[in-house]
């Protein structure tokens, strides 16, 4: 307890205005002091005016009872002015006992004690030992998503605010966080910035800049990331010294738009590990409509291998006897030359563009994720239409119409009734969700592919219809995951991941296909790296040794039990 109030006590005297907040404080204790003396001098010389003698003693204890308002009546005056003078005293008590000494304990006292415990909570800097870390010097939803990839691989992270407040809520919420000025210099030296792996600066464009100018004060190698918000901030970003500047809003776009049914015949590249490709092809009109996996023999035919199938916004690990509907989107995997070889076995009933669709797709919301889009469906030569109800927005573009997306004679004229895909980029999730059950009823065979700006959205869009939904917190997430080890996570999806792993020593010496990695994680092994080489679809008698790497396809819960079940000793260089 000694101990305790001692620490209290030393944590009290490091408050930063302990000087003229003490003197505040003795001035006042000076002060009660005077009064009490004066009126027990008084209390004295009016008992003796009134015939009647106390001690000293007595004297205190009848003026402290009588300013404290407790008043036992145990000794009285009995003369008018001895009556008055106990008013006097009872209404002084009230004043600097009741009212201004709780103040002043409070002001004074109390309230600089209280925030020095709360700064002390609330940490500055970060210890020197620490190295690889990621700085956020911005905290909102994207940043909750980041921070739980990077717990899920180990990576040390350290949020940055300005704010007390919202530092000690972060801290109770349990995220590790500092207290510290954006534009100071001494802020990222006390957060090791020489040491730390990456900075996310996720700021608004303005205050980004000053940001990465401040870094760069103190260090040239520092490696970051931004967002620009404008497409004009791009360039001043970079001339600030960001190392990657990203309109990851834009990449949103363009992730969506590669998702759409509309397309030529050739197979959809959603991304790559190396040498290894992975495409998205809807099976709508070809020859692989009503077959099975074993029935279709994509292996033996062309060398690829079907990773997975979307159904209806679910994504599957296939075995032999899934069967491929008329709805389903195949993943594949594979090098470019048996994507290729794929591609000239599918035929599709197509337009005179090669498309499987004589309707144009339809955009709703031409904001920067809906012109970003509609930009790249009209690179690659696909006739959309886009509805926004802003006018300012609509009139510059040719395939803009002006009206509200929840009007059906708008959706009808943007070519509704015959689209085989309808994209929602709106940044209100409310708003989406809506859209995508009214579109749902208008049109249940149509492909709805729709953004959530939030992730706990996602499932509730799936819910209402949509057959995919992807984040911008999920791809940003996955960028810089994939900056921090470079081809290490892949997002295909919302909540679909391409991972690679160090092999685990529980799976050294192993043949593949005994391992059963499929059915125990829900994850598919797509490729086996062995030194420099990279072998794609890995035969299943393929035996696994010390040094591998897998890359293995899965959603975000098999990829989570995965690296609980087979945890690697080594992170993959």
């Amino acid at each position: 307890m000694l101990k305790t109030m001692a620490a209290q006590l030393t944590l009290l005297l490091k408050t930063g205005g302990r000087r003229s907040n003490g003197w505040i404080l003795f001035k006042f204790a000076l002060m009660l002091i005077f009064l009490f003396v004066l009126f027990s001098v008084l209390f004295h010389a009016l008992m003796m005016y009134e015939g009647r003698y106390y001690s000293w003693v007595t004297g205190f204890y009848w003026t402290l009872t009588t300013m404290s308002t407790l008043g036992f009546g145990d000794i009285t005056f009995h003369s008018d002015l001895g009556r008055l003078f106990s008013i006097v005293v009872l209404f002084s008590g009230i004043v600097f006992l009741l009212v201004m000494l709780p103040f002043t304990f409070i002001q004074f006292f109390y309230a600089p004690w209280l925030e020095e415990q709360n700064k002390s909570r609330a940490p500055r800097s970060i210890p020197k030992t620490t190295a690889g870390h990621v700085i956020l010097t911005h905290f909102d939803a994207v940043a909750v998503t980041l921070i739980e990839k990077l717990e899920q691989y180990g990576i040390t992270y350290v949020v940055l605010t300005p704010e007390l407040q919202q530092a000690l809520d972060l801290h109770d919420r349990g995220y590790r966080v500092v207290v510290g000025e954006l534009d100071d210099p001494e802020t990222y030296r006390r957060l090791n910035i020489d040491q730390a792996a990456m900075v996310v600066v996720l700021n608004d464009d303005i205050a980004s800049t000053n940001i990465i100018y401040t870094i760069r004060e103190i260090s040239g190698q520092a490696t970051t990331v931004t967002n620009a918000d404008l497409t004009d901030s791009l360039d001043i970003l970079k001339l600030a010294g960001s190392t990657h500047v990203f309109q990851f809003t834009r990449m949103l776009g363009r992730a969506l738009s590669r998702r759409v049914l509309g397309i030529n015949m050739q197979s959809n590249i959603v991304g790559r590990f190396d040498d290894l490709l992975i495409a998205e092809v809807p099976a709508m009109r070809t020859w692989l409509q009503d077959k099975t996996m074993a029935e279709s023999r994509l292996r033996e035919r062309c060398g690829v291998t079907a990773v997975g199938v979307w159904e209806q916004g679910m994504f599957q690990i296939p075995n032999a006897d899934t069967r491929i509907a008329e709805t389903t989107v195949l993943v594949l995997a594979g090098t470019r030359d048996q994507l290729e070889q794929f591609d000239r076995t599918i035929a599709r009933e197509t337009d005179k563009n090669g498309n499987i669709s004589d309707g144009p797709v339809v955009v709703l919301g031409g904001g920067r994720v809906g012109q970003a889009v509609a930009d790249a469906l009209e690179t690659r030569g696909i006739d959309f239409r886009v509805v926004e109800k802003r006018p300012g927005i609509a009139e510059k573009h040719d395939n803009f119409i002006h009206g509200s997306a929840g009007d059906r004679s708008v959706l009808i004229q943007a070519g509704i009734e015959k689209a085989p895909s309808i994209i929602i980029t709106t940044h209100d999730d409310n708003l989406n969700i809506y859209l995508t059950i009214y579109c749902r009823r208008l049109r249940p065979d149509v492909q709805i592919i729709s953004r959530a700006s939030l992730d706990r959205n996602i499932n509730t869009l799936h819910r209402a219809g949509a057959n995919l939904v992807m984040s911008f917190s999920s791809l940003l997430t996955t960028t810089i995951m994939n900056l921090i080890h470079p081809q290490k996570v892949l997002m295909l999806s919302e909540g679909l991941n391409v991972f690679r792993m160090a092999l685990s020593p529980r799976l050294e010496n192993m043949v593949l296909r005994e391992v059963n990695i499929r059915e125990k994680t829900g994850c598919s092994v797509v490729a086996v790296k062995k030194g420099d080489h990279l072998v794609i679809n890995p035969d299943p008698a393929i035996v696994l040794e010390k040094g591998d790497e897998l890359v293995l396809i899965g959603n975000a819960d098999a990829e989570k039990l995965f690296i609980e079940k087979y945890p690697a000793a080594t992170e993959p260089n």
